[in-house]
């Protein structure tokens, strides 16, 4: 039963958004090196960026950020070709995580996506990033947060998801955190139901250590909510 119900939830994960060619944005442009810099830090203001591809039809020759163009630009001047050799991208059938990982390490607005024969085909902005994994990780839906701290070698996802759902309730999302210097994990899990005490229970009583859990529909998660959905509109994702 277990098995058949995880099998359920992966297909639909798949449904989802989870490839960086669903993700590309249909209203930021790319930026021709004719263009003006003064046009491309236009541009950068208008969609809440700092970066932009540089693309001639469909040949990507770079990033160019918005202290390049104020360091090496009048403002009337064509953008140009970027000057530093910074070219990151991906392909359109990598995965959410890997467009996360390359934009968190690279501390990127943008992440421009190549099609497999390497041309330009668009790009993804960190605003849509977040409001992907916010709808993975059921950020808008109500339910209780529940942290779990264990052993590394303890940690089985198949037991901790028998126990939610043996208290007639599911897990929505669910994230593995692991410090570099502990043997210890943390499991943190958003399940669909606000009255967390019987679940609670039955984690202690199976000798997990339960580090912290949080009620939906309090004030606290209220206004939560109302940022992260002003914050999406100040995005215009």
């Amino acid at each position: 039963m277990i098995r058949k119900k995880m099998r359920n939830s992966c297909n639909n994960c798949r449904e989802q958004n989870m490839y960086a060619k669903d993700l590309i944005s249909d209203v930021i442009p790319s930026i021709q090196p004719t263009e003006t810099g003064g046009v491309g830090l236009q541009w950068m203001d208008t969609f809440h960026v700092s970066h932009l591809p540089v693309v001639v039809q469909n040949d990507y020759l770079g990033l160019i950020s918005d202290v390049e163009l104020f360091d090496r630009n009048s403002g009337n001047d064509p953008v140009g070709c970027p000057v530093s050799p910074f070219k990151p991208f991906v392909y359109e059938y990598q995965h959410l995580y890997e467009v996360i990982e390359l934009a968190a390490r690279l501390d990127l607005s943008v992440v421009p996506v190549l099609s497999e024969n390497n041309s330009y085909i668009g790009l993804i902005s960190a605003g849509q990033l977040v409001k992907t994994f916010g709808e993975l990780a059921a950020v808008n839906a109500p339910g209780g947060i529940l942290v779990l701290e264990l052993n590394g070698k303890d940690f089985l996802l198949s037991q901790i998801a028998r126990i939610v759902e043996d208290n007639d309730a599911k897990i929505l999302s669910c994230y593995v955190t692991s410090p570099v210097d502990s043997v210890n994990m943390e499991v943190t899990l958003k399940i669909n139901r606000t009255d967390l005490t019987s679940i609670i229970q039955t984690f202690i009583r199976y000798e997990y250590t339960v580090k912290a859990s949080f009620r939906s529909r309090n004030k606290n998660e209220e206004q939560l909510r109302y940022n992260y959905n002003h914050f999406m509109m100040y995005l215009n994702v």
